[in-house]
């Protein structure tokens, strides 16, 4: 299991943050050389930075003897975001391409006596369970890190069955002129937190919800600003989103 963290465990991370940045041919390859340093705290840190995950989840439906895909699924945290309702599904899928991270979903899975729970390492564009079609697939802040995040979405919307729900929170940048409904974000906004995350090869779009918007049914959508921890001043904006397939 993932860390308690602590300063040191924190220092590590920053370590790797600004300086691995996660380096290698392939985006397999980046992840890896990214995570592998830093997998036994990666919880514990980002619980302080990624924000909106057990909001997002609390809004989710459960379907009983249904089937959830998390895509991008890091150590299988987010399973615990469901609380007790994780034992209505009949099958879940964590689906990720860091064997590191995917070691601690293991742990966490043999921990919790998860039964109904499988890793899977695999690319959140190509993976199909068994089964074919599914209930729940989520994006907890991956789509950032998939390169072709287009591709991720529209492989979530083949997967799901008509009526199914995808949930996505993540990091964005708004555009220049959003749509009626959709925040503005000062220059300022769209061009720090970009170079800023770049470094560490996550690429915030301000694409994200307009794409979301054009091929789900919008359930809820809350575009906001978390703290990133020792920046006590700044916020970084993130997005909740929860659609829904048409039928």
């Amino acid at each position: 299991m993932a860390s308690s963290g602590g300063f040191f465990s924190d220092l590590k991370i920053l370590w790797h943050m600004a300086v691995t940045g996660g380096r290698g041919k392939t985006h397999e390859e980046r992840l890896e050389n990214f995570y592998s340093g830093q997998a036994d705290g990666y919880d514990a840190f980002r619980k302080r930075l990624l924000h909106g995950r057990e909001e997002m989840f609390a809004s989710l439906p459960t379907v009983p003897g249904g089937i959830w895909v998390d895509l991008g699924a890091g150590t299988g945290e987010n399973a615990e975001n469901w609380g007790p309702r994780l034992n209505e599904f009949s099958k879940v899928y964590l689906v990720d391409l860091s064997t590191s991270l995917l070691k601690m979903a293991d742990q966490r899975i043999a921990a919790r006596g998860w039964k109904n729970v499988e890793t899977v390492h695999g690319d959140a564009t190509k993976f199909i369970p068994p089964e074919g079609s599914v209930d729940v697939v989520t994006c907890s802040y991956s789509l950032t890190m998939i390169p072709d995040w287009f591709l991720a979405i529209d492989h979530a919307l083949r997967l799901l069955k008509p009526g199914g729900t995808f949930g996505v929170v993540d990091f964005f940048v708004a555009r220049k002129w959003p749509a009626e409904g959709l925040k503005q974000h000062p220059w300022s906004t769209r061009t720090m937190w970009q170079a800023w995350f770049a470094n560490d090869n996550v690429f915030l779009s301000p694409d994200h919800i307009p794409y979301l918007q054009s091929h789900f049914e919008t359930v809820s959508l809350h575009q906001e600003r978390g703290t990133v921890p020792y920046l006590p001043v700044v916020r970084a904006p993130y997005y909740r989103f929860v659609g829904r397939k048409p039928l």
